[in-house]
């Protein structure tokens, strides 16, 4: 099993950045590729970003891409969420979720474990 806890989650106006957090327990956090999720009001959970199991390969959303990053530190059993110049569209909740692979996965039915979410606020 494992568990895990985002953090970082707030309001921020648009234009601005955030960095979450999501901190593992349970098991040995370099045994998954890890991703982030989200869900805006009324919508389905899309992928947002993944990364393999040693950082060495990462995906993201092709109209994410430039402005969100993801990285991890193993050290820390740590996956970070860099998102900058945020708009309105970027409102959601924030989830992590732990794969099943070593590799980055973008599809979530290859994620078994979630985290609670995060929730993200970006005002006009």
């Amino acid at each position: 099993q494992v568990q895990l806890v985002e953090s970082g989650g707030g309001l921020v106006q648009a234009g601005g950045s955030l960095r979450l957090s999501c901190t593992a327990s349970g098991r040995t956090f370099s045994d998954n590729g890890m991703g982030w999720f989200r869900q805006a009001p009324g919508k389905e959970r899309v992928f947002v970003a993944a990364i393999a199991w040693n950082g060495g390969s990462t995906f993201a959303s092709d109209s994410l891409k430039g402005r969100f990053t993801i990285s991890r530190d193993n050290a820390k059993n740590t996956v970070y969420l860099q998102m900058n110049s945020l708009t309105f569209k970027d409102t959601a909740a924030y989830y992590c979720a732990a794969s099943r692979y070593l590799a980055a996965r973008t599809y979530s039915g290859d994620y078994p474990y979630w985290g609670q979410g995060t929730q993200v606020t970006v005002s006009s």
